[in-house]
């Protein structure tokens, strides 16, 4: 083999040295980034996709600008009787729905809703339902409507109007 095409062959065939470490390094930096992101992104970390709420005064207060975007926004209130899941999504009519993340016949399977475009989906059955029509419709495999009431910039949600939801976040 002649010394070019052997040189040639050899600039091919060889391990390049140094750059892995570097390689290492900007990819565990990009994980760590992007954590950091997700963390960010949902508000309290948490993996489960609820923001965690309190109440004050007897009734859980969300600031109208951070949920009027219409997608749904997924909320956990921690009462005496357990978790209590609920959303909020701001409808294709402009107004503002609030439901517990369950139905009356799928609460058992404890997957709740997702949103699809205008209609929110059960996760367990697929059923699929106007957001429009969230507090409006009840019963069925419908998102179980929650009174909520809008007070100057802020969606209220009394704590009494959560507890009696609890029924389908118990054991």
């Amino acid at each position: 083999m002649s010394d070019s095409r052997h040189e040639k062959k050899k600039q091919f065939c060889t391990e390049k040295k140094g750059g892995s470490g570097k390689k290492l390094g900007f990819l565990a930096l990009v994980v760590i980034v992007a954590a950091a992101v997700g963390v960010l992104l949902t508000g309290q970390g948490d993996s489960d996709g609820y923001t965690r709420i309190e109440s004050s005064g007897g009734a859980v207060r969300i600031n109208l600008s951070s949920i009027d975007d219409g997608q749904a926004h997924f909320f956990r209130y921690a009462s005496q009787d357990g978790n209590i899941d609920f959303f909020v999504v701001k409808s294709v009519d402009g107004v503002m729905r609030a439901a517990f993340d369950a139905c009356d016949v799928c609460y058992r399977s404890k997957q709740g809703y997702r949103q699809d475009g205008h209609v929110m989906v059960c996760n367990n059955c697929g059923q699929e339902f106007r957001t429009d029509l969230v507090n409006e419709v009840k019963g069925g495999c419908n998102p179980a409507p929650l009174t909520r009431q809008i007070d100057g910039a802020q969606l209220v949600i009394s704590e009494r109007d959560l507890v009696q939801g609890a029924w389908y976040f118990g054991g």
